[in-house]
């Protein structure tokens, strides 16, 4: 590796969380975003057979256990997070639609949703308020966090499942076709985040 892809190294080791290529070039003294984004990738690429890996979730880079050690590493047997129907349904919708207010995954999941259950997704840290809707009466509107992909193994919301892989690994029963509708067209739904309604941003202090 060369002297940046050195320093990337150093800096993400001590870093107390992951961080994004821009704010490594600005910890870095303004390196230049291009050069360690190209640092990221062959540090990336150092690290494929060893015991830990770099990895990027939400566009912020980590290390983190090889999948095939972590057993060795777990002393106690992890609590399963266990959620309901309802919360399930409830993150579905968020994943593939955000972002949404409550009364859009009301009117996708055909019932109230209660409160308590979008708190449980927000205790979990895998959704968080995004901002409110400019439109009348300015509903909250929420989105998954970097929290949701890192759990989820997933680089990006692009690589949330699709229909076809959801019921080849048993998760999509055919018969329920009100569930196979709230997740469908990711398409749709990445077109309608990029052009949907302006919504006004919350400061995250």
């Amino acid at each position: 590796m060369d002297e940046l892809a050195r320093a990337v190294e150093a800096a993400l080791f001590a870093a107390e969380e992951p961080m994004t290529a821009e704010a490594l070039a600005g910890f870095l003294g303004n390196a230049a975003v291009g050069d360690v984004r190209e640092a990221l990738q062959n540090v990336a690429k150092h690290y494929e057979k060893r015991g830990i890996h770099l990895v990027e979730r939400g566009k912020r880079w980590h290390f983190e256990t090889a999948p095939d050690l972590a057993h060795l590493l777990r002393r106690e047997k992890e609590q399963v997070r266990r959620l309901s129907r309802a919360a399930t349904e409830v993150l579905a919708i968020i994943a593939y639609h955000e972002p949404v207010s409550r009364a859009e995954i009301e009117s996708i999941r055909g019932v109230q949703t209660s409160g308590g259950t979008l708190d449980v997704l927000m205790e979990a840290g895998w959704v968080k308020i995004a901002g409110r809707r400019e439109v009348p009466g300015r509903p909250t509107i929420y989105s998954t966090t970097a929290e949701f992909l890192d759990h989820f193994g997933l680089s990006s919301r692009r690589d949330l499942p699709g229909i076809a892989e959801l019921r080849a690994a048993g998760l999509l029963d055919p018969v329920e076709d009100a569930y196979e509708e709230l997740i469908g067209d990711s398409d749709v739904a990445a077109e309608r985040n990029d052009a949907g309604p302006s919504v006004e941003a919350v400061d995250e202090d």
